[in-house]
């Protein structure tokens, strides 16, 4: 059984950074694409970014363009997504996710997920 854990979020202030980590422990991790997904008070969960196994391929929402990037170090078992200029908007549970296919990342469709880190921006 694949197991997920977040870390990294925070309270910061905008235009700050922060750097969310996923770890995953269980088996291989290499062989799966990683989603970061969000979900802020009173929203429906959002898709931010994907990176395919090989980190070939990388996705990001519109919304974080230019703001966020999407790493993995497989020796490590980890993937990082790093913030910057973040805004208040930004706020929102973060999520983590794996599956064997980097599609299923697009749609939200993942099998595993980890239990979230909470990133607030506030002044």
């Amino acid at each position: 059984q694949l197991q997920l854990v977040e870390s990294g979020g925070g309270l910061v202030q905008p235009g700050g950074s922060l750097r969310l980590s996923c770890a995953a422990s269980g088996f291989t991790p290499d062989y799966l694409a990683i989603g970061w997904f969000r979900q802020a008070p009173g929203k429906e969960r959002e898709g931010v970014s994907c990176i395919s196994r090989n980190a070939g391929s990388t996705y990001y929402t519109d919304s974080v363009k230019g703001r966020f990037t999407v790493s993995r170090d497989n020796a490590k078992n980890t993937v990082y997504l790093q913030m910057n200029s973040l805004k208040p908007e930004d706020t929102a549970v973060y999520y983590c996710a794996a599956d064997r296919f980097y599609i299923n990342c697009r749609t939200g469709a993942m099998d595993y997920w980890g239990k979230g880190t909470l990133v607030t921006v506030s002044s």
